[in-house]
């Protein structure tokens, strides 16, 4: 039996190029760098958000409703800004929530990615760019931050420290706080070489408690002396802390001094990703 090859259908052949985009791949770089650190994450979800959500609820609380309830005893139940002490304290506590849920995130995970699995360098063994690992891991980092926020405003409204109405502009005021400082501590996470020194735990005592502790978290700024009160003029902590307080019970502020926070803000993300990407492009060409 014959076959008529001129009457056959043409067969035509694309080519691989046609079939898979390798510039899509390279476009989501970002994503999928993210999508591993998310994935890293949910192992362990109940600790992070046992964690997470451990030392705001103690301090809600022991100092929120423990040492409020004396507050309000002791000074009237509208005494500080016209609302109770609770109140007061949900703004600064979910700034809080928010730095420490990102913050995590870029510290030691990133010095394992440099330094003990080094998936960073595997990453870029790929299309994948210094520029994107960064942005991938602060999307990562802001999933959590995100999540982390939410989640204790849940915890809040349940105690009736905040309203409905006020959760969404404090997610968007903590998530803002957060990416603005992790920023900055992925940058210097990435510039160390390993922790033998203990510079994650120097941070914690000289940079994250002072920062908490003198940023108008337990009372207003202005009740300390003068020469601590620059603490808190620096600290994406007071920034997020006072701009939350104005958003969500009204608290007075100056119109110059909400473009200030939020131009704080801003300015620490901008900042740290430009530092980030430049840190992580000269460690990964190494």
């Amino acid at each position: 039996m014959s076959i008529d090859i001129a009457n056959e259908p043409k067969m035509t052949w694309t080519g691989a190029k046609t079939i898979v985009d390798p510039q899509r791949s390279i476009r989501r770089g970002s994503l999928y760098v993210a999508e591993t650190r998310i994935k890293k994450m949910l192992k362990w979800w109940k600790s992070i958000v046992a964690f997470g959500l451990g030392n705001p609820t103690l301090y809600l609380l022991s100092i929120g409703i423990g040492i409020g309830s004396l507050v309000d005893s002791s000074l009237g139940p509208n005494a500080i800004d016209g609302v109770n002490y609770l109140t007061f304290l949900a703004p600064a506590l979910l700034a809080t929530a928010g730095i420490q849920g990102a913050m995590d995130e870029v510290t030691w995970p990133t010095l394992e990615g440099f330094v003990w699995d080094r998936t960073f360098f595997s990453m870029n063994a790929t299309a994948i760019t210094g520029k994107q690992i960064v942005n991938g891991v602060m999307m990562a980092a802001m999933a959590r931050c995100v999540l982390q926020v939410f989640l204790y405003e849940m915890c809040l409204l349940a105690f009736g420290a905040i309203s409905w109405q006020s959760v969404p502009i404090l997610l968007l005021v903590c998530s803002a706080a957060g990416l603005g400082f992790a920023a900055i501590m992925l940058a210097f996470s990435a510039s160390i070489k390993d922790d033998d020194d203990g510079m994650f735990a120097l941070v914690g005592r000289f940079i994250i408690t002072p920062m908490f502790m003198f940023s108008g978290t337990f009372y207003p700024i202005t009740s300390m002396p003068i020469y601590l009160q620059w603490i808190g003029w620096i600290s994406p902590q007071w920034h997020a802390t006072n701009l939350g307080r104005a958003m969500s019970y009204g608290m007075p502020i100056e119109p110059w001094l909400l473009i200030l926070h939020w131009a704080l803000m801003l300015a620490m993300a901008i900042v740290g990703f430009s530092w980030a990407h430049r840190v992580f492009d000269r460690r990964l060409s190494k």
